[in-house]
Protein backbone atom coordinates (compact mmCIF):
# COMPACT_ATOMS: atom_id res chain seq x y z
CA UNK A 1 0.00 0.00 0.00
CA UNK A 2 0.90 3.35 -0.31
CA UNK A 3 2.58 5.38 2.39
CA UNK A 4 -0.29 6.79 5.16
CA UNK A 5 1.41 9.99 4.56
CA UNK A 6 1.14 10.46 0.52
CA UNK A 7 -1.12 13.67 -0.36
CA UNK A 8 -2.29 15.27 -3.45
CA UNK A 9 -2.63 19.09 -3.90
CA UNK A 10 -6.01 19.40 -1.83
CA UNK A 11 -4.36 18.19 1.14
CA UNK A 12 -0.78 19.24 0.88
CA UNK A 13 1.02 19.00 4.19
CA UNK A 14 0.30 21.40 6.60
CA UNK A 15 2.17 22.50 9.76
CA UNK A 16 2.27 23.54 12.35
CA UNK A 17 -1.27 23.19 13.42
CA UNK A 18 -2.50 25.47 15.87
CA UNK A 19 -2.79 23.83 19.66
CA UNK A 20 -6.80 25.06 19.93
CA UNK A 21 -9.88 23.77 18.12
CA UNK A 22 -10.86 27.78 17.94
CA UNK A 23 -7.48 27.85 15.99
CA UNK A 24 -7.79 25.65 13.04
CA UNK A 25 -8.72 26.92 9.86
CA UNK A 26 -10.67 25.32 7.31
CA UNK A 27 -7.94 23.73 5.82
CA UNK A 28 -6.39 22.51 9.23
CA UNK A 29 -9.67 20.99 9.29
CA UNK A 30 -9.81 19.32 5.66
CA UNK A 31 -6.30 18.09 6.62
CA UNK A 32 -7.70 16.69 9.61
CA UNK A 33 -10.62 15.18 7.15
CA UNK A 34 -7.80 13.74 4.99
CA UNK A 35 -5.65 12.06 7.64
CA UNK A 36 -8.78 10.47 9.01
CA UNK A 37 -9.81 8.92 5.65
CA UNK A 38 -5.90 7.74 5.25
CA UNK A 39 -5.77 6.03 8.79
CA UNK A 40 -9.56 4.25 7.61
CA UNK A 41 -7.74 2.91 4.15
CA UNK A 42 -5.06 1.46 5.81
CA UNK A 43 -6.49 -2.17 4.90
CA UNK A 44 -7.38 -2.08 1.45
CA UNK A 45 -9.52 0.98 1.01
CA UNK A 46 -8.58 3.66 -1.52
CA UNK A 47 -8.45 7.49 -0.55
CA UNK A 48 -9.06 9.80 -3.66
CA UNK A 49 -8.11 13.82 -3.24
CA UNK A 50 -10.52 15.39 -5.66
CA UNK A 51 -8.72 18.93 -5.34
CA UNK A 52 -11.91 20.05 -3.91
CA UNK A 53 -12.93 17.31 -1.72
CA UNK A 54 -11.84 13.72 -0.40
CA UNK A 55 -13.38 10.59 -1.28
CA UNK A 56 -12.79 7.43 1.04
CA UNK A 57 -13.62 4.23 -1.13
CA UNK A 58 -14.28 0.95 -0.12
CA UNK A 59 -14.19 -1.64 -3.10
CA UNK A 60 -15.58 -4.43 -1.62
CA UNK A 61 -17.68 -2.92 0.99
CA UNK A 62 -21.06 -0.87 0.26
CA UNK A 63 -21.19 0.31 3.85
CA UNK A 64 -21.48 3.90 3.42
CA UNK A 65 -19.22 4.63 6.12
CA UNK A 66 -16.82 3.03 4.19
CA UNK A 67 -17.90 5.08 0.83
CA UNK A 68 -18.16 9.19 1.37
CA UNK A 69 -16.93 12.68 0.57
CA UNK A 70 -15.32 14.94 2.60
CA UNK A 71 -13.77 17.83 3.36
CA UNK A 72 -15.48 19.83 0.57
CA UNK A 73 -14.64 23.08 -0.94
CA UNK A 74 -17.27 23.31 -3.74
CA UNK A 75 -18.26 26.56 -5.60
CA UNK A 76 -20.90 28.90 -3.65
CA UNK A 77 -22.32 30.05 -7.03
CA UNK A 78 -25.32 28.07 -7.74
CA UNK A 79 -24.49 26.72 -11.18
CA UNK A 80 -20.85 25.97 -10.66
CA UNK A 81 -22.13 24.06 -7.37
CA UNK A 82 -24.93 22.56 -9.52
CA UNK A 83 -22.38 21.02 -11.42
CA UNK A 84 -20.09 19.61 -9.17
CA UNK A 85 -22.87 18.13 -7.24
CA UNK A 86 -23.65 16.24 -10.51
CA UNK A 87 -20.62 14.82 -10.54
CA UNK A 88 -20.25 14.00 -7.56
CA UNK A 89 -23.12 11.80 -8.19
CA UNK A 90 -22.17 10.58 -11.17
CA UNK A 91 -18.61 9.36 -9.29
CA UNK A 92 -20.77 7.74 -7.00
CA UNK A 93 -22.70 6.17 -9.25
CA UNK A 94 -19.54 4.73 -11.64
CA UNK A 95 -18.53 3.25 -7.93
CA UNK A 96 -22.12 1.67 -7.63
CA UNK A 97 -22.26 3.39 -3.86
CA UNK A 98 -24.51 5.32 -2.56
CA UNK A 99 -24.24 9.00 -2.67
CA UNK A 100 -22.24 10.28 0.59
CA UNK A 101 -21.25 13.39 1.81
CA UNK A 102 -20.48 13.64 5.83
CA UNK A 103 -20.03 18.04 5.81
CA UNK A 104 -17.82 19.66 8.81
CA UNK A 105 -19.96 22.63 9.11
CA UNK A 106 -18.47 25.57 9.38
CA UNK A 107 -15.57 24.62 7.87
CA UNK A 108 -16.53 23.17 4.43
CA UNK A 109 -17.69 25.13 1.77
CA UNK A 110 -20.48 26.70 0.71
CA UNK A 111 -21.24 27.58 4.11
CA UNK A 112 -24.78 26.36 3.63
CA UNK A 113 -23.48 23.28 2.01
CA UNK A 114 -25.80 21.28 4.21
CA UNK A 115 -29.01 22.92 3.52
CA UNK A 116 -28.47 22.74 -0.40
CA UNK A 117 -27.28 18.98 0.17
CA UNK A 118 -30.60 18.43 1.93
CA UNK A 119 -33.05 20.45 -0.57
CA UNK A 120 -31.01 17.50 -2.99
CA UNK A 121 -32.96 14.65 -1.17
CA UNK A 122 -29.88 13.93 1.04
CA UNK A 123 -31.49 12.70 4.52
CA UNK A 124 -29.49 13.51 8.10
CA UNK A 125 -28.69 9.76 9.33
CA UNK A 126 -27.06 11.02 12.35
CA UNK A 127 -24.62 13.68 13.64
CA UNK A 128 -20.81 13.52 14.12
CA UNK A 129 -18.36 15.53 15.92
CA UNK A 130 -14.49 15.26 15.43
CA UNK A 131 -12.77 16.08 18.81
CA UNK A 132 -9.13 17.87 19.20
CA UNK A 133 -7.22 17.50 22.71
CA UNK A 134 -5.89 20.61 23.75
CA UNK A 135 -2.83 20.19 25.48
CA UNK A 136 -4.26 22.94 28.68
CA UNK A 137 -6.46 20.65 29.02
CA UNK A 138 -5.40 17.66 28.88
CA UNK A 139 -5.84 15.28 31.70
CA UNK A 140 -4.23 12.01 30.96
CA UNK A 141 -3.41 10.73 34.46
CA UNK A 142 -3.75 6.95 34.22
CA UNK A 143 -4.85 4.70 36.98
CA UNK A 144 -6.04 1.14 36.54
CA UNK A 145 -9.39 0.60 37.61
CA UNK A 146 -10.20 -2.51 40.30
CA UNK A 147 -7.84 -4.66 41.89
CA UNK A 148 -4.32 -4.18 40.64
CA UNK A 149 -3.83 -8.06 39.19
CA UNK A 150 -7.50 -8.20 37.96
CA UNK A 151 -6.84 -5.67 35.54
CA UNK A 152 -4.27 -6.23 32.42
CA UNK A 153 -3.08 -3.89 29.81
CA UNK A 154 -1.51 -4.84 26.33
CA UNK A 155 -0.11 -2.57 24.05
CA UNK A 156 -0.83 -4.24 20.37
CA UNK A 157 1.33 -3.29 17.42
CA UNK A 158 3.53 -4.79 14.28
CA UNK A 159 2.83 -8.81 15.34
CA UNK A 160 2.39 -11.32 13.67
CA UNK A 161 1.50 -15.65 13.18
CA UNK A 162 -0.56 -17.22 16.31
CA UNK A 163 0.34 -13.35 18.39
CA UNK A 164 -1.58 -12.04 15.91
CA UNK A 165 -4.50 -13.53 14.98
CA UNK A 166 -5.08 -14.21 19.10
CA UNK A 167 -4.99 -10.30 19.79
CA UNK A 168 -7.54 -10.03 16.56
CA UNK A 169 -9.69 -12.32 18.14
CA UNK A 170 -9.85 -10.39 21.22
CA UNK A 171 -10.28 -6.86 19.77
CA UNK A 172 -13.21 -7.86 17.64
CA UNK A 173 -14.59 -9.71 20.60
CA UNK A 174 -15.07 -6.70 22.41
CA UNK A 175 -16.03 -4.41 19.16
CA UNK A 176 -18.52 -6.49 17.77
CA UNK A 177 -20.40 -6.99 21.60
CA UNK A 178 -19.70 -3.18 21.88
CA UNK A 179 -21.27 -1.69 19.12
CA UNK A 180 -23.97 -4.73 18.69
CA UNK A 181 -22.43 -5.34 15.11
CA UNK A 182 -23.81 -8.27 13.17
CA UNK A 183 -22.68 -11.41 13.44
CA UNK A 184 -21.64 -11.39 9.72
CA UNK A 185 -19.51 -8.17 10.16
CA UNK A 186 -17.20 -10.06 12.65
CA UNK A 187 -15.07 -11.51 9.88
CA UNK A 188 -14.71 -7.97 8.41
CA UNK A 189 -13.61 -6.92 11.51
CA UNK A 190 -11.28 -9.45 12.82
CA UNK A 191 -9.42 -9.51 9.28
CA UNK A 192 -8.88 -5.70 9.82
CA UNK A 193 -7.41 -5.85 12.94
CA UNK A 194 -5.34 -8.52 12.08
CA UNK A 195 -3.90 -6.71 8.97
CA UNK A 196 -3.41 -3.83 10.87
CA UNK A 197 -1.64 -5.37 13.45
CA UNK A 198 1.17 -5.85 11.04
CA UNK A 199 1.05 -2.25 10.30
CA UNK A 200 3.68 0.70 11.60
CA UNK A 201 1.11 3.08 11.97
CA UNK A 202 -1.15 0.82 13.95
CA UNK A 203 -1.65 0.60 17.83
CA UNK A 204 -4.12 -0.92 19.77
CA UNK A 205 -4.69 -0.97 23.41
CA UNK A 206 -6.72 -3.76 25.00
CA UNK A 207 -7.51 -4.13 28.03
CA UNK A 208 -8.43 -7.47 30.54
CA UNK A 209 -10.29 -8.25 33.19
CA UNK A 210 -9.07 -11.48 34.64
CA UNK A 211 -8.13 -12.49 31.12
CA UNK A 212 -11.33 -11.88 29.71
CA UNK A 213 -10.97 -8.91 26.76
CA UNK A 214 -12.89 -6.12 28.68
CA UNK A 215 -12.00 -2.88 26.45
CA UNK A 216 -10.10 -1.94 23.54
CA UNK A 217 -8.79 1.37 21.95
CA UNK A 218 -6.99 1.90 17.86
CA UNK A 219 -4.80 4.22 17.40
CA UNK A 220 -3.38 5.25 14.17
CA UNK A 221 -0.57 7.82 14.07
CA UNK A 222 1.85 9.44 10.99
CA UNK A 223 2.15 12.47 9.30
CA UNK A 224 2.27 14.10 13.05
CA UNK A 225 -1.14 13.09 13.83
CA UNK A 226 -3.15 10.39 16.18
CA UNK A 227 -6.28 9.16 14.99
CA UNK A 228 -8.22 7.29 17.97
CA UNK A 229 -10.97 5.42 17.31
CA UNK A 230 -12.50 1.52 17.57
CA UNK A 231 -12.98 2.79 21.39
CA UNK A 232 -14.85 0.32 23.17
CA UNK A 233 -16.07 -1.59 26.30
CA UNK A 234 -17.61 -5.01 26.67
CA UNK A 235 -21.21 -4.44 27.82
CA UNK A 236 -21.07 -6.94 30.93
CA UNK A 237 -17.39 -4.56 32.28
CA UNK A 238 -19.09 -1.02 31.72
CA UNK A 239 -19.35 1.68 34.60
CA UNK A 240 -15.68 0.80 35.66
CA UNK A 241 -13.85 3.42 33.80
CA UNK A 242 -12.13 1.11 31.39
CA UNK A 243 -13.54 3.31 28.13
CA UNK A 244 -11.35 6.35 29.89
CA UNK A 245 -8.43 3.89 30.72
CA UNK A 246 -8.21 3.19 27.24
CA UNK A 247 -8.53 6.39 25.68
CA UNK A 248 -5.84 8.43 27.90
CA UNK A 249 -3.79 5.26 27.43
CA UNK A 250 -4.00 5.90 23.24
CA UNK A 251 -3.44 9.20 23.48
CA UNK A 252 -0.88 9.45 26.11
CA UNK A 253 1.20 6.73 24.22
CA UNK A 254 0.33 8.89 20.96
CA UNK A 255 1.95 12.20 22.54
CA UNK A 256 5.20 10.44 23.84
CA UNK A 257 5.62 9.11 20.34
CA UNK A 258 5.18 12.39 18.45
CA UNK A 259 1.96 12.51 16.92
CA UNK A 260 1.45 15.94 17.93
CA UNK A 261 -1.96 16.25 17.08
CA UNK A 262 -4.70 13.81 18.75
CA UNK A 263 -8.71 13.53 17.55
CA UNK A 264 -11.50 11.32 17.79
CA UNK A 265 -14.87 11.14 16.15
CA UNK A 266 -17.77 10.36 18.19
CA UNK A 267 -21.56 10.63 17.67
CA UNK A 268 -23.53 13.69 19.14
CA UNK A 269 -25.79 11.68 20.75
CA UNK A 270 -23.14 9.82 22.54
CA UNK A 271 -23.21 11.98 25.30
CA UNK A 272 -21.68 9.64 27.60
CA UNK A 273 -18.89 8.99 25.51
CA UNK A 274 -18.70 12.98 24.51
CA UNK A 275 -18.56 13.84 28.28
CA UNK A 276 -15.27 11.12 28.95
CA UNK A 277 -13.44 12.65 26.18
CA UNK A 278 -14.40 16.08 27.69
CA UNK A 279 -12.89 15.51 30.91
CA UNK A 280 -9.66 13.80 29.33
CA UNK A 281 -9.07 17.36 27.35
CA UNK A 282 -10.68 16.54 23.78
CA UNK A 283 -12.85 19.63 22.64
CA UNK A 284 -15.14 19.50 19.37
CA UNK A 285 -13.99 20.92 16.11
CA UNK A 286 -16.83 23.14 14.97
CA UNK A 287 -20.23 21.77 15.11
CA UNK A 288 -21.62 18.34 14.48
CA UNK A 289 -21.20 17.39 11.00
CA UNK A 290 -24.79 16.02 9.63
CA UNK A 291 -24.25 12.17 7.71
CA UNK A 292 -25.97 12.56 4.36
CA UNK A 293 -27.30 9.49 2.28
CA UNK A 294 -28.70 10.25 -0.83
CA UNK A 295 -31.10 7.03 -0.87
CA UNK A 296 -32.93 5.92 -3.79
Amino acid sequence: MANPGDSGPFVAARGPFPARSADLTPGDVRWLAWHEAKAHALIGREVRDLGDAILLHDPTDREPYWNRIVGIAWPTETAPFDRRLTEMLALFAGIDRIPHVWPMPPFDEPLDLVERLVANGFEDHGRGLLMLLEPERVELAVEAPGAAGDVTVERLHRLDGDAAAAAARAIADVLVASFSVEADRRVTIELEALQGLQLDAYHAILVRIGGEPAAVARRTTFAGASYLSSIGTLPTFRGRGLGRLVTALAAADGIAEGGGLTYLGVFEENTVARRMYERLGFTAIGGPGPDLLLRP
